[in-house]
C-alpha cells in the first residue's frame, strides 16, 4: 500500500512541477506571485512585520528562487536556454520591484536586494539546468 501511495505522490509531483501539461500555468503563476510580492511589499508596515520572522536576505532568496523555478519550468527551450531566460526575467522582476520601492516614501530600492535576487536566480537556474533532464527522465517513468 505504501508503495502505491508513494508512486501516486511522485506522479502528482511530476505532473504539477515538471510535465509539460502545466507548463503555461507555472509561467503565469510566476507573474502572479511577482505581482503579489510587489503589492504586499507596497503595504505600509508589511515588510517590517514580516521582518520580525525572517531577514530580508532570506525572504528575497526564497521568493526569487521560487520565481526562478516557475519561470524555468514554465518556459520553452533547452535547459540552458530556459536557465538564461529565467535569469533575465528575474533580473527584470527584481529591478522592477526595487524601482517600485524607490517611489514609496516608507521604502527604498536597494541594489543589494537586487543582487540577492540575482544570486538566488543564478543558483536556482544552474541547479534546474543540471537536474531538469534527470528529473524528467526519472519521474516520467
Amino acid at each position: 500500500m505504501t508503495f502505491f501511495v508513494a508512486k501516486f505522490a511522485m506522479h502528482i509531483a511530476y505532473t504539477l512541477f515538471i510535465s509539460d501539461q502545466y507548463q503555461k500555468l507555472r509561467y503565469r503563476s510566476a507573474w502572479a506571485l511577482y505581482a503579489a510580492i510587489v503589492v504586499v511589499g507596497s503595504i505600509p508596515g508589511a515588510r517590517a512585520d514580516v521582518g520580525q520572522y525572517a531577514s530580508g536576505i532570506l525572504l528575497h532568496s526564497c521568493a526569487y528562487s521560487v520565481l526562478t523555478y516557475l519561470v524555468f519550468s514554465g518556459g520553452a527551450g533547452t535547459p540552458g536556454q530556459r536557465a538564461l531566460k529565467a535569469i533575465a526575467t528575474i533580473a527584470l522582476m527584481g529591478a522592477g520591484d526595487e524601482i517600485n520601492q524607490s517611489f514609496l516614501s516608507y521604502r527604498h530600492g536597494s541594489i543589494m536586494d537586487w543582487l540577492v535576487d540575482m544570486n538566488a536566480a543564478v543558483l536556482t537556474a544552474l541547479l534546474c539546468r543540471a537536474l531538469w533532464p534527470v528529473l524528467r527522465r526519472r519521474l516520467a517513468a
